[in-house]
């Protein structure tokens, strides 16, 4: 069960990245763009994720993520229940969704650093 101390070191700690409280909310961004967002009572974490796979996303595992509201259909996102994650996965998603963010340089170095993925 994966928890929002469980990658708020590393949303802090990636390249470019900083947190943000926006309406009481924690998000991570990279300069302007936001890659992960928490909900208020922190039990949901949104993230960005490819627009052409999050559909068999949702459908495989339909009680661990879902789209995210009408409105937002437009963006790269996918919302996903925290305790239905295990930490290690919650981190690779937070990985995932900051290298959609960043410049591939940047990803590349990351990978050199972390050759066994998120810590």
């Amino acid at each position: 069960m994966a928890v929002l101390e469980d990658v708020r070191a590393l949303g802090s700690d990636l390249d470019r990245s900083y947190p943000v409280y926006v309406r009481g909310r924690l998000k991570f961004r990279v300069k302007q763009i936001v890659y992960v967002a928490f909900s208020l009572d922190e039990t949901v974490m949104g993230f960005a994720f490819p627009k052409e796979e999050r559909a068999a996303l949702v459908a495989g595992e339909p009680a661990k993520f879902h789209l995210p509201s009408a409105s937002d259909l437009r963006f790269n996102w996918v919302h996903a229940d925290l305790a239905a994650l295990d930490p290690a996965e919650a981190r690779e998603f937070v990985v995932d969704a900051w290298r959609m963010v960043v410049p591939q340089k940047v990803s590349r170095a990351y990978d050199l650093t972390h050759p066994d993925g998120p810590g």
